[in-house]
């Protein structure tokens, strides 16, 4: 089954290009039959890609230094069940400086009607560039592999031992990794699920021509690795509120840290929500080069748990840096979150409350059991003052909280231990007239007291 492929090859690569340098861009269009398969409801495979192609040259269009051609190939001869011409391939419009209307004008007009030269597609296009004294740039659009008898790999193997590097990356729709395999030895890969996901790659890419300047994020572990990732990093320009790109940041499928386009004349400010946040400021993309921004961000796990609960207890945690009140992070009974390696002072929101202070290490969780609550049900009959203690290891008070008398009876989750409710009646002028009651109260029991 075919799919919606972009291939986009680079010929002859020098290490570094000022961005004075020209850069000239081959646009080459499969306008083989089978484009005309439907890619959703209300259009074609070569519907969206002269639409696409159309709007890209559009956005190039006014860039410095910058030349651009097409070449089409299965737009000529029809394929039939008896023949196919293997020889169909055109370069419509050669290179020039103010060609962009001229390139328009011939998609426009074309029909999709015979068959896929990927291969001899990409050995005439080595002649198409004047010379190879600029960045020289071929971006292949096909939905399909090779129809005829040349091997694309065989092409690229002779364009490399004459000289001219060929360094594609396909960008593919729907495709499956034994698919991309097709194209190992040509160069890298790309997925897009839909039309707009292949938009947005597509401009990613000429991006990336434009500028010639990539950017990775390392977020690293205590051992100095980038292998921290699935976290939301807002870069701004720096020194403002202006928010410029936002990332969730992603390992690729090769192991490494996903490769970034941004405008390079901008300084910026990165903001990296790992928890705590982290900050790194005025950050320098330098043009025309692979730029890695380094970022500390060494992380393990916090989760708390009930030890001996028999049914679901809600339960907090309030998590701060320790030493420090501030709150990070309200964490949930059961669940696991991420945390920057160090010391958290933890505050349980149980009753009574208890503050624990905790270790992350690195990628290891660090749990923090609290034993299952009990109930405590009271009833108070009459207006009354009333306040609840707990007895503590050394037999000494220590206030929970006031018990809210108004509604006569009430029910509280409390930690295990023994307590002590102090109650006064308001009808009770005297302080002799002050009751109290003692009790314990044990992990998913109910205790109840009446006065």
């Amino acid at each position: 089954m075919k799919v919606f492929l972009f291939i986009l090859s680079t010929f002859f690569i020098s290490s570094v290009y000022s961005q004075e340098e020209l850069t000239r861009i081959l646009f080459i269009l499969d306008a083989s039959n089978s484009m005309n398969e439907k890619w959703s409801v209300d259009e074609t495979r070569i519907t969206a890609a002269k639409d696409l192609l159309t709007k890209s040259i559009d956005s190039l269009e006014g860039t410095p230094n910058l030349e651009v051609a097409l070449r089409v190939y299965g737009h000529q001869s029809p394929i039939t069940a008896t023949y196919q011409d293997c020889n169909d391939t055109k370069l419509e419009v050669p290179f020039g400086g103010d060609n962009y209307a001229e390139i328009k004008t011939k998609i426009k007009t074309l029909t999709a009607k015979g068959t896929t030269p990927i291969a001899r597609s990409l050995e005439a296009a080595a002649s198409d560039f004047p010379d190879t004294n600029s960045r020289n740039i071929i971006i292949l659009i096909t939905d399909g592999l090779e129809a005829c008898d040349n091997d694309p790999c065989v092409i690229a193997k002779k364009l490399k031992d004459k000289g001219v590097k060929v360094k594609p990356f396909v960008i593919g729709l729907g495709m499956d990794l034994s698919y991309l395999e097709k194209f190992n030895c040509i160069g890298t890969y790309h997925d897009a699920e839909n039309r707009n996901a292949l938009q947005s790659v597509l401009s990613t890419v000429l991006s990336k021509i434009v500028y010639n300047t990539t950017v990775q994020i390392n977020l690293n572990d205590i051992n100095k690795k980038p292998k921290e990732t699935n976290v939301t990093m807002f870069l701004y320009e720096a020194g403002t509120n202006n928010l410029k790109y936002t990332f969730m940041h992603t390992i690729n499928k090769f192991g490494n840290p996903d490769t970034l386009i941004i405008d390079p004349h901008l300084k910026y400010d990165l903001v990296v929500n790992t928890i705590p946040k982290l900050e790194k400021k005025d950050i320098v993309i330098y043009k025309n080069v692979h730029n890695t921004i380094i970022v500390d961000a060494p992380q393990g796990f916090i989760k708390i748990k009930h030890t001996n609960a028999t049914k679901s207890y809600p339960l907090s945690g309030r998590i701060m840096q320790s030493g420090s009140c501030e709150t990070i992070n309200l964490q949930q009974v059961n669940q696991s979150d991420k945390y920057i390696v160090g010391k958290y002072d933890v505050e349980l929101l149980t009753l009574p409350r208890k503050t624990v202070t905790v270790e992350v290490t690195q990628s290891n969780t660090t749990n923090i059991d609290v034993p299952a609550p009990g109930l405590l049900s009271y009833v108070i009959k009459g207006d009354a003052v009333a306040q609840l203690f707990l007895i503590d290891d050394s037999d000494r008070e220590e206030w929970v909280c006031n018990l809210d008398t108004s509604l006569k009876s009430g029910m509280l989750q409390l930690q295990p231990g023994d307590y002590k409710i102090v109650c006064r009646y308001l009808n009770k002028l005297s302080s002799k007239d002050t009751s109290f009651s003692e009790f314990t109260i044990t992990s998913n029991k109910t205790t109840t007291i009446n006065f």
